[in-house]
């Protein structure tokens, strides 16, 4: 019995220690949130009015469509997954990897109708792994502050990819931020570049190079900021995500350690019932010997 108090001791002391790392986890989370939810709330203002320049800047006629405006009939699809570095965030990248392997399944009879691309070590694992067509050699990492520097590459990539008729269509999967509960699954098509619906502004602008000039230089870098954008939604999501991870872990742990404290309890009451029994036992017997 001796032995199996101590047993139940070391399963509380450890799921103890386990609840106090999960909840440490969760505080670092929580911040990272609000964190994540204002710069990226901050680029979305900045992204309105670089959608209402490139919406003014489209609305002049032009002698030939951009070849980044122009649909044309798809041979070969681009998928690009916006995963985590890191995993302990729940179903954040389970549910990405379940919805893009659907879509490719009703979308693509073999792996010569699509390539891949991934953001976040997790998800370049998965594709690798899976045996899917990939564009790049090695992973591409997301650090907590994203910065603009580390996706540029990758998106001249997929644009590059495109003038040069090796894609026909480029789609992005990633988990959209709702609420602090709520993630959803998104396929954003990202080129060819649809019509940009924003509200114009009473700018007048003046095109120096041109406006043919002006769309090879500016429709690229709106690509790159949409991309940035997603990323900075997908980050704020994945905090989100492990932050409600961590909560669960916490209160789990917290139900083991009030189930596992009952059970000692009682292991302990019967240890001392027994023992108060056989004292009295004992006693009871020299008492008869008088």
């Amino acid at each position: 019995m001796a032995n199996s108090l101590r047993a139940v001791q070391s399963r509380i002391n450890s799921t103890k220690s386990t609840a106090q790392i999960t909840k440490a986890m969760y505080m670092v989370s929580q911040s990272k949130v609000k964190r994540a939810e204002k710069t990226y709330k901050s680029y979305m203002d900045f992204m309105q009015r670089i959608a209402s320049m490139v919406s003014e800047l489209l609305d002049n006629e032009v002698d030939e469509v951009h070849p980044l405006l122009k649909p044309r009939e798809v041979n070969k699809t681009a998928y690009f997954i916006i995963t985590s570095d890191r995993g302990l965030a729940g179903s954040y990248n389970s549910s990405l990897f379940k919805a893009l392997d659907e879509r490719i399944k009703e979308s693509h009879k073999d792996n010569n109708e699509f390539i891949t691309a991934a953001i976040g070590k997790q998800g370049f694992a998965y594709l690798k792994r899976n045996n899917y067509p990939l564009i790049q050699d090695s992973a591409t990492y997301v650090r907590d502050d994203v910065m603009f520097i580390d996706i540029v590459p990758l998106a001249k990539k997929f644009v590059d990819l495109y003038l040069a008729g090796e894609i026909d269509k480029l789609v992005i999967v990633y988990n959209h931020y709702i609420n602090s509960l709520t993630q959803e699954v998104r396929f954003e098509e990202l080129l060819p570049i649809k019509k940009v619906d924003a509200k114009k502004s009473n700018i007048d602008y003046v095109y120096e190079t041109g406006i043919e000039k002006t769309l090879n230089i500016i429709l690229p870098m709106y690509v790159q900021d949409i991309i940035y954008g997603i990323i900075l939604d997908a980050k704020t999501a994945e905090h989100s995500a492990r932050m409600n991870s961590m909560k669960n872990a916490t209160d789990n742990a917290e139900e083991v350690i009030d189930k596992l404290e009952l059970l000692y309890n009682r292991a302990r009451q019967a240890v001392v019932t027994n023992e108060l029994i056989d004292i009295i036992g004992g006693a009871n017997a020299i008492g008869g010997d008088k």
